[in-house]
């Protein structure tokens, strides 16, 4: 019996110590998108004052906090405790699936058990967490891409390319300067971005086409999904997750729709330099 979004069942552990309360909110409408948190943990230390951001979000959100004390300095044990959890959890048989919220590859391994077992699992975590984590998961989301705050803007690629600037130290380090550096401009950025999208693309247009170089959009987004578990058209470019959207933009691609179903062939791409 097929399982549909609504009923598909999916805890949600959070690691306080690698990810962003300000970044829950929108994580936890994402989630909804696939089916419905049945459960959440979120594990730190709450007796220090590091944690204490979380607190509003834990009761907003009717996140249950998991108390798990560092016995050793520098040794982490809320990854100990969340792993401990996510077994006893599966073993239940009550969850279609789990989410991870955190940026530390620790978890790698976990994920890979856990879809061993069959089991759906989404990662959600920054910019920087490492590749081995993010393509564990059956599917991984940047929160850079869910927020648009402050605190998220100083980890976003684009931001840090648009505001490099050269900074000279004298040697007594009593003194230094900026010099003006000219942004690249919104082309160069966009070229960028399809240097990454082409191959990509190009693969998965080439998996699915038919005799004349069409591909149905939806199997190629499913084949990218597959071997990119990252990939997001909001990363892109993208205004939001549809790959239709973006596919408009993309000056390589072309597109027909027969019997509803959209088919895009890949032309030829221009030469970036």
């Amino acid at each position: 019996m097929n399982v549909t979004n609504e009923n598909r069942k999916f805890a949600v552990l959070i690691d306080a110590d690698n990810a962003q309360a300000s970044a829950i909110e929108k994580i936890l409408s994402e989630i909804a998108r696939y089916g419905t948190v049945t459960s959440k943990r979120c594990y730190g230390d709450w007796t220090g004052p590091q944690l204490s951001s979380w607190k509003e979000t834990l009761l907003r959100f009717a996140i249950q906090p998991m108390q798990q004390f560092a016995y050793t300095k520098g040794k982490n044990a809320t990854d100990s405790a969340m792993i401990i959890d996510a077994m006893d959890l599966l073993y239940t048989g009550n969850f279609d699936g789990f989410c991870i919220v955190s940026s530390d590859s620790d978890f790698t391994k976990l994920v890979t058990r856990l879809r061993e077992s069959g089991l759906e699992v989404m990662g959600f975590g920054r910019r920087t967490t490492p590749e081995p984590f993010r393509v564990a998961c059956n599917k991984f989301t940047f929160t850079e891409i869910l927020l648009n705050s402050s605190e998220e803007e100083s980890f976003s690629e684009n931001r840090n390319l648009q505001n490099i600037i050269s900074v000279n130290v004298s040697n007594d380090f009593n003194s230094c300067k900026t010099t003006d550096f000219k942004p690249p401009s919104k082309d160069i950025i966009e070229s960028q971005q399809e240097r990454e999208l082409i191959p990509l693309l190009k693969e998965a247009i080439e998996s699915q086409q038919d005799a004349v170089g069409f591909a149905n959009l939806a199997n190629v987004g499913s084949f990218i999904q597959r071997i990119k578990p990252d990939f997001d058209p909001r990363n892109y470019g993208g205004t939001n997750k549809k790959l239709g959207d973006l596919v408009k933009k993309l000056t390589f691609l072309e597109s027909r729709l027969n019997n509803g179903a959209i088919y895009i062939r890949f032309t030829e791409p221009k030469k970036l330099e």
